[in-house]
């Protein structure tokens, strides 16, 4: 039978993680002859236009980092930078993105929200416009019995030892510290004449009828506290720069002529904010007398500063589908977007977690058998080279991590996705 086309606004808000997912399941829509559109910050645009999707800007647009390298900064504090993004960067512009959403939104057969676009649930239940809910890494979830791992590690070992108890204490603290987050969204929904709702930031985040969960089963496993609307689709993965781009030619080149090489990445946000990261990780490599693969972004600062030593290249960008698995390790901030590519490469991690959902990432590969983790307090030569001698020459980890990798390659989440959101039409 034919499927009846539908016009469906994908509404996104950050960082390419944050918009990747959304392309890779509005290209597997638009496959099966639906419309699909990203609603999202004007500065994607181009990138979304070149690959045939529709697109309407919304606002707020990305921030300029390279005029104010101090927001980034502010973004990627451990402690602070959640706050930062919904307090100043999220609710200031809350009117603005709800009217861009609206407008977005005429003629739409379905609305999808990822995690920071608050406003799509408004508009959904003023316009009467069915509404699937998105979250990308498990700990938007925030299970009592599977906690998020924020604090450091001795306070979380005490709290999980308490079980579920310890959990909800732990929920109901997150809940207290982000109580006053969100004030423009309820003074919107009063203006709107819209009934208070549970706070978005947690339970009011979810559709009524279809949460779905972007990523693998092993990521995350079902808890019996999440929404029961939730859907569990694997990873839909997306990588590329251009429509068309692949390995830099130069990149292919160095990959055939050696080893492989361990990769160094901090994903599309981090990268903005690295420090010495790089330089640090040139002299792990050299200590392990390794080849090294770094990608460093578009960001001047990220520059080497002298000429690289041999075996070790430098790049602005690849595509991690097919970088990663030529690599010997893969060092990384935990990004979940990252933490995917990694794991569906089938080699081994080490992961420096920056802030958001990064250390629980990090946790949950740790807890896999897959990876290392190492603070970025912590992070420089010696102690990078201690962890990478451990994650290389201990084969239980080469090897799980090549399970996990066939397992994670036999997943759909494009196809599963789009599945469940044709259900829900």
């Amino acid at each position: 039978m034919e499927t009846q086309k539908r016009r469906i606004v994908l509404a996104t808000f950050g960082s390419l993680g944050d918009l990747h997912p959304y392309l890779a399941i509005g290209l597997g829509l638009q496959a099966r002859g639906h419309e699909a559109v990203i609603a999202t910050s004007a500065f994607y645009r181009q990138k979304v236009e070149a690959l045939g999707l529709g697109f309407h800007a919304v606002r707020p647009d990305a921030p300029d980092i390279e005029a104010h390298p101090e927001l980034m900064k502010q973004l990627m504090n451990r402690w602070r930078g959640s706050e930062f993004v919904i307090r100043k960067w999220v609710m200031p512009g809350l009117r603005e993105t709800y009217f861009d959403t609206l407008t977005a939104a005429k003629g739409a057969d379905l609305l999808i929200s990822h995690p920071l676009t608050y406003a799509v649930r408004l508009v959904a239940e003023l316009q009467g416009i069915p509404w699937v809910s998105t979250v990308l890494s498990p700990i938007s979830l925030f299970s009592h019995h599977d906690m998020p791992q924020l604090l450091p590690s001795p306070m979380m070992r005490i709290l999980r030892a308490l079980g579920p108890a310890g959990g909800e204490a732990f929920i109901q603290l997150m809940k207290w510290t982000g109580r006053t987050w969100c004030g423009p969204y309820r003074r919107l929904r009063a203006e709107l004449g819209l009934p208070p709702v549970r706070d978005p930031l947690f339970d009011g985040q979810h559709a009524p009828t279809l949460v779905l969960g972007l990523f693998s089963e092993l990521f995350g496993s079902r808890q019996t506290d999440w929404p029961t609307q939730t859907c569990v689709t694997g990873f839909p993965f997306y990588d590329r720069e251009a429509a068309e781009a692949g390995l830099p030619p130069e990149l292919a080149q160095f990959l055939d002529d050696g080893p492989p090489p361990i990769v160094f990445t901090l994903g599309s946000s981090a990268v903005m904010d690295a420090g010495d990261f790089y330089e640090q990780s040139v002299a792990a490599a050299q200590r392990l007398g390794k080849r090294a693969v770094l990608l460093i972004g578009r960001d001047p600062r990220n520059q080497p500063k002298q000429p690289l030593p041999p075996g070790i290249a430098a790049f602005a960008y690849a595509p991690y589908s097919e970088l990663f698995p030529r690599a010997a390790a893969i060092v990384h901030q935990g990004g979940v977007g990252t933490t995917a590519q990694a794991m569906r490469s089938g080699r081994p991690m080490l992961v420096m977690p920056y802030a958001h959902d990064q250390p629980d990432n990090a946790y949950r590969v740790v807890r896999l058998g897959i990876a290392r983790t190492l603070s970025r307090r912590k992070y420089n030569a010696e102690r990078a080279a201690q962890e990478l001698t451990l994650l290389l020459e201990n084969p239980a980890y080469a090897q799980r991590a090549a399970e996990v990798g066939a397992q994670v390659r036999r997943e759909d989440g494009v196809k599963a996705a789009c599945d469940a959101i044709e259900a829900r039409l």
